[in-house]
Parts: structure tokens; C-alpha cells; sequence
């Protein structure tokens, strides 16, 4: 094990690289790291780097990044007609049997449109619809057929933590390993014993902003400890989600959705002592991007934002540069979400704090560093931070899936033309409009 895991007991690793791309992505696409540089086209918005002028002037800019994916989130021209003027005339790939047994399945939706077109409103536009159903249905059945084995690179390293860590050593391993999440293990019992996220860190800063005097006790808590955490703040108890590794990626999907998390763990057992066996962990983005890399029908989903019922636009949570960082975790809790928008004194967006900053504000167990301005604590992000993503109503799911599978986005901070927030998508939106969308009673 590299770094303060190697010395720390109660922490053991496989070896793991979560930027190598899995099997199907080295055989299908040679996956380049592109650079977090990639506005300054005329043809989309900019990049404003660490010395924007967007930030408010009588506080310090911190080194932030906003990354606006330019050419590849603005609408490719069409090399053909994109609403032919009937199924016989379509030169799509999906023929008229598909699409008529899709329609069949829609069972309602179908009888509507079949009703529509007898009235002649908008039938390319239904017809496009009909045909955007297809392609969802067609990721779908993409999912039913991989498992979750198949979403792994090649050549990994996994750190699983033991229960009885300390809860201050584990803040360090993952900080030293430069990652979020990991496997807990029961070693009394032989027995995986959920998922630590940074779900668990906000736990304990909130016991602590409860009870400021316990300090002593809060750097003496141990990860098994964290059972007791959750239930003196009446919050839900620490992922234990998981699945067999041979299951279906579908099944997977499924699960991280009713379960509301971010990241699923792969479970096998032991062929010899008959005990659970901690394969790997999976995340929403590393599906995504299997998607967009092995499914060709997601270059085809070209609707665009504001006609698709996807992302959050009301009621969105925001703060400014001065806003205190123990302010905004308290967002984060109350709302149940994993980011809140930095916004100057014009209401632009300037940048985003994420749940997992949480884990550099607080690394060394310095909760005093809780009541810094946001503008400051989001100078102790990492040098390799890729940055913030943004897209606007007008961009398609299509290039969407381009930008997942040419860089590492978690979400999309979505704006008009004056950078003004209009709303926000994450990877769970997009996850489960692929998974639901259009479907029907034989999908079930």
C-alpha cells in the first residue's frame, strides 16, 4: 500500500488505478485525458481560470477553474435530415418493425400518437420522440446484457478500511490516496460492513458542531463507531448496498437509485472459506462513461435540456464566496444533496462546493477551519482539481455523454448566456432518465 495507508493498520488494497480505462473501452476507444482547458471557442462560453474577473473584488480569488466543454457541448450540424417525413422515409438504423414494436409497448403513448397523426399534428415530431424511446430502450438493453464485472478496468487498486480505523486515520489514508470512498471491513466477524463516503465525514462534523467540547472525543472515534454517530443525529445509517459482481450492470443501476447512492460495491464470495470477498466499488460515473463509450445510440439522444425532464431547476441552494463552509454543509444535509453553487454579487456562477471539499477543509481533524469563508477553503482543493462543468438548456444529452467520456465530470452546473445559474445536473439525473425514460410494462 503507497502513502499513510502502508503503515496503517486497519487499511489493506488490490491493486487499483481508477483513471485506466475498463476492457471495452481499451478495445473500442483510445480514452485521452483531456486537458481541463477546454473553452476560449468562439463557438461556445470561455474558461475562466484562476484570475476571472467574475469573483467579487473585495475578497481573494481562490484558484478555481470553471470548464466550459465548448465545442463538444454545442449542437453538431446534421449530416442528414433529423425529421424525416414518415417511417418509409427514415434512413435511420432502426426500422419500421422496431419502431412499431416499441409502440405496442408504449401501450397509451402509442394510441396518442397514433391518434396525432391521424389529426396530422407534428408527426415528425412524434415520430423523433418514438424514436428517442428506441434509443433509451436500446442503453437498456445494453445493461441487461454487461455485468458489473465488465464496468472494471483492467488493473485496479482498491483500499478497504477496517472497522476499527480510527476515524482521523482514515480522513488521512483517503486524503493520501486521492480518494473519496471506501470499503469498510469487519474483521471480527469476516464481514463487509458498508461504504465510508463523505456522507459519514459530514456526520461526524455535525456531532462535533453539536457537541464542540467532545473534541478529544471525536479524534478517538473509530469507524465502527460511526453506527452510534448516526443514530444520535436520527440521520441513515452508512451505505451497505451492494451486488454480486456477475449480475447484471442493469441490476446495479437499479439498486444505486433506489438507494439514492453514488457508488455500489462488488460483492463475490469466497469459493474456499465461503466469506464475502470485496471486489471493487463502482461508481455512476464510471457506468456513464461505460455507456458512452460502448453504445452507439447515445451520439443519437439529440434532444435538448429544456425539452427533456431532467436536472433540478427550482429551489437550488446557493451561496456566495463569504458564506461560512459549516453554513453550506448544513445545506447539504438538510437538502440531501452533493453540491451548492457559488454565485458572486450578481447572481453569476463562480464556482461549486462539493461534498467531497468537505474532506480537504477538515484533514488533519481541524474543525475550526468549518467556520472559514467558502472563498478560502476552496484554496485547499488539490492542484489536479479538473475543475467546474457547465452546459446550458439549448445542449443535448448526446454531447453530454461526449463530455463523460472525454473527461471526469460529476455534474453540470447549467447557465444562460450571462453564466447566470439556470439550474443543475448530476450524474444520478442522467442515470436514471436513461433508466426510466419511456419505459414500459415488459421493461419491468
Amino acid at each position: 500500500m503507497s502513502g499513510s495507508a502502508s503503515n496503517s493498520p486497519g487499511a489493506r488494497e488490490t491493486p487499483f488505478e481508477e483513471n485506466q480505462p475498463a476492457a471495452h473501452e481499451q478495445q473500442q476507444h483510445d480514452a485521452t485525458r483531456y486537458s481541463s482547458h477546454l473553452g476560449n471557442s468562439s463557438s461556445g462560453p470561455s474558461l475562466i481560470g484562476a484570475a476571472g474577473g467574475h469573483a467579487d473584488s473585495n475578497h481573494p480569488n481562490p484558484a478555481f477553474q470553471v470548464v466550459h466543454p465548448a465545442s463538444y457541448l454545442r449542437p453538431r450540424p446534421a449530416s442528414r435530415p433529423m425529421t424525416p417525413t414518415s417511417l418509409l422515409d427514415s434512413d435511420d438504423p432502426v426500422d419500421r418493425e422496431q419502431l412499431q414494436g416499441l409502440a405496442r409497448g408504449l401501450g397509451d403513448k402509442s394510441r396518442a400518437v397514433a391518434k396525432t397523426r391521424r389529426h396530422g399534428e407534428a408527426p415528425k415530431l412524434l415520430f423523433m420522440h418514438l424514436r428517442y424511446l428506441f434509443r433509451c430502450r436500446a442503453i437498456r438493453a445494453f445493461l441487461k446484457l454487461r455485468t458489473s464485472y465488465d464496468v472494471l478496468p483492467l488493473s485496479y487498486r482498491l483500499i478497504i478500511l477496517d472497522t476499527r480505523l480510527l476515524v482521523k486515520k482514515s480522513l488521512n489514508i483517503l486524503l493520501q490516496n486521492a480518494i473519496v470512498s471506501a470499503p469498510l471491513w469487519d474483521s471480527t466477524s469476516s464481514t463487509f460492513a458498508g461504504l465510508l463516503t463523505t456522507s459519514d465525514y459530514i456526520n461526524v462534523i455535525q456531532y462535533y458542531w453539536q457537541h464542540p467540547h467532545a473534541l478529544e472525543q471525536v479524534d478517538q472515534f473509530r469507524l465502527d463507531s460511526l453506527r452510534d454517530i448516526e443514530k444520535a443525529l436520527h440521520v441513515a445509517p452508512i451505505e451497505t448496498v451492494s451486488i454480486h459482481p456477475e449480475k447484471p450492470l442493469y441490476e446495479a443501476c437499479r439498486k444505486m437509485l433506489q438507494s439514492r447512492a453514488r457508488r455500489i460495491p462488488l460483492i463475490d464470495v469466497d469459493d474456499e472459506t465461503d466469506r464475502p470477498l470485496v471486489v471493487s466499488v463502482i461508481t455512476q460515473y464510471r457506468i456513464l462513461k461505460f455507456i458512452a463509450v460502448n453504445v452507439k445510440e447515445t451520439q443519437m439522444l439529440q434532444k435538448p435540456l429544456r425539452d427533456m425532464n431532467v436536472g433540478t431547476y427550482e429551489n437550488i441552494q446557493t451561496a456566495n464566496m463569504e458564506t461560512p463552509v459549516i453554513d453550506i454543509i448544513h445545506m447539504l444535509v438538510r437538502k440531501n444533496i452533493s453540491s451548492v453553487p457559488i454565485l458572486d454579487r450578481d447572481g453569476t456562477v463562480i464556482n461549486v462546493f462539493e461534498s467531497v471539499d468537505v474532506i480537504s477543509v477538515i484533514k488533519g481533524g481541524n474543525y475550526d477551519e468549518l467556520t472559514l469563508p467558502v472563498g478560502e477553503a476552496l484554496l485547499k482543493r488539490p492542484d489536479d482539481f479538473p475543475g467546474i462543468y457547465s452546459c446550458s438548456v439549448h445542449d443535448r444529452l448526446d454531447t453530454i455523454f461526449d463530455t463523460i467520456r472525454r473527461s471526469r465530470v460529476h455534474r453540470l452546473v447549467v447557465i444562460d448566456e450571462q453564466s447566470k445559474l439556470r439550474g443543475v445536473l448530476t450524474l444520478s439525473d442522467i442515470l436514471e432518465y436513461i433508466l426510466l425514460e419511456g419505459v414500459s410494462g415488459d421493461e419491468q
